[in-house]
């Protein structure tokens, strides 16, 4: 399975929920994740590096546009927010029947939170929320 993760910009909430599925190393299961608006090339924010190390997960991050390569790749695609989904869908369509919000994928409401330009301490509540959310995904994936 190929799971594509997707924020806006491709340096805070994507990444961090790519590198958390990516360490539990389940078999068969592939990670990426890209950004609606990200530009090609940014490293993931200081912050959110952090954050990861913290975690003691080391993660080379670079940004990536989301492309209709990527959305043919992914199996599955999990957006941060409903309104991502809804600009993937509108642009992509062979995303329709496979891309959900994470919070709608993992049985919740609402929108994961969004810590650019916060502090750490932002950060590392996106963090949690991410964490609690991907144990519900893997639950949902086996």
């Amino acid at each position: 399975m190929n799971i594509l993760f997707v924020c806006t910009g491709n340096t805070c909430r994507s990444p961090m929920a790519e590198a958390i599925l990516a360490s539990k190393k389940i078999e068969g299961v592939k990670v990426r994740s890209a950004g609606v608006f990200a530009m090609q090339g940014s490293a993931a924010s200081y912050q959110a590096q952090e954050v990861l190390k913290e975690n003691g997960i080391t993660n080379q991050h670079t940004s990536s546009p989301v492309t209709e390569e990527l959305i043919e790749w992914a199996s599955l695609i999990l957006t941060m927010t409903s309104k991502h989904k809804v600009l993937l869908e509108d642009r992509f369509p062979k995303a329709h029947g496979k891309t959900y919000s994470l919070k709608e994928y993992a049985g919740e409401y609402g929108e994961v939170s969004d810590p650019f330009g916060g502090s750490i301490h932002t950060y590392k509540s996106t963090w949690d929320e991410l964490q609690a959310l991907m144990e519900k995904v893997i639950m949902k994936l086996k």
